[in-house]
């Protein structure tokens, strides 16, 4: 029976075990890193199918319309000039299935021959601990979390893609790359290779990373905030108008920006407090050493007065802004006031 993955040790193990040429029979793979998730499900094709998709020993299945039934038969049926099947099945929310006992059996059951992977996307993963049949159908299972790296494996990553590319980076100017794109391998892959084709030196610069990468919703509130506290309006509205040719929804810009200032206040308070950046990282749910750090510095050069008075005021904004015949202007507005708090 597999051991119990964790956050922390699921990923690992998998690597592990693959790297050993072993490969479990049943799978539950998730997380927000995509890039990590799809590398380790070509690994495993690769492994158990190394004629390639095309032949009877890869099935593939998509959640929506599944029958139970039908993903028994193709468990049952053997492999055609091979040791294993692969099945993969996409988006099917186990744990919302009204024949979950089955699927509870079948899971406990599984012939050596089949390796089956369930891949949750779209569909959230979510076990209730609460329930004893949702333990059940996991007690059997390898569940693989693919989550955001931690700031020091995706920096080294970072440079060794660039090394790759022909040019190198400062870990300075690496994290900085990872924080203007929300720090998702499959977002960095894309502009990594971007920014090496565009760089004119073998170093690659802050200057290089601005002139081409996409900067994620996140990082341009995040310096929209410190265009505020450095009383830079012209700054702040180009970051606003930034945000507008985005095109995203009023609301969801307005929630940026109200998070950063929320995120503002709480560093404001663990400076009043002298607490760390890891204080920080714990209460806001703050993935990376260097988001703490810019919010630090943003925050010294700002009262608490201040700090809460832009929550407030982003609060106000937020309740006036279903109602505001032009949404768009009522954020112009937002920005106009905080600059002058």
């Amino acid at each position: 029976m597999p051991q119990k993955s964790t956050k922390t040790d699921g990923f690992k193990r998998f690597n592990d075990s693959l790297a050993a040429g072993n490969t479990g029979t049943l799978y539950i793979f998730h997380g927000e890193e995509r890039y990590l998730l799809e590398r380790s499900l070509a690994a495993l094709r690769k492994k158990l199918c190394p004629d390639g998709l095309e032949g009877f020993n890869y099935k593939r299945y998509e959640g929506k319309g599944l029958a139970v039934d039908e993903l028994g038969e193709a468990i049952d049926a053997l492999p055609v000039f091979a040791e294993r099947t692969l099945i993969e099945i996409h988006d099917f929310d186990i744990f919302k299935n009204d024949q979950k006992q089955k699927l509870a059996e079948m899971f406990s059951d599984l012939p050596e021959y089949v390796c089956v992977v369930f891949i949750f996307d779209i569909i959230a993963y979510k076990p209730d601990g609460r329930v004893k049949l949702d333990a059940e159908l996991i007690k059997n299972a390898d569940v693989v979390e693919f989550s955001v790296q931690d700031q020091v494996k995706l920096t080294n990553w970072i440079k060794r893609h660039f090394m790759d590319a022909g040019k190198n980076i400062s870990t300075a100017d690496a994290e900085y790359l990872a924080f203007i794109t929300g720090g998702f391998m499959s977002t960095l892959h894309g502009e990594i290779g971007k920014t090496a084709a565009y760089a004119k030196a073998q170093a690659v610069t802050r200057a290089d990373i601005d002139a081409v990468v996409t900067p994620a919703l996140d990082a341009v509130a995040y310096k929209l905030a410190d265009a505020l506290t450095r009383r830079d309006h012209k700054g702040a509205m180009t970051m606003l108008d930034e945000l507008f040719q985005m095109r995203e929804s009023p609301h969801k810009l307005l929630f940026s920006i109200s998070l950063k200032m929320r995120q503002l206040l709480a560093a404001r308070v663990c400076l009043d407090n002298n607490s760390g950046r890891n204080e920080l990282m714990e209460m806001c749910g703050i993935r990376t050493d260097y988001q703490a750090k810019t919010l630090m510095e943003t925050a010294r050069r700002s009262s608490l007065t201040s700090c809460r008075d832009a929550v407030l005021h982003c609060a106000k904004t937020a309740l006036d802004l279903n109602s505001a015949p032009e949404p768009e202007a009522r954020l112009i507005e937002l920005v106009s006031r905080l600059a002058l708090n």
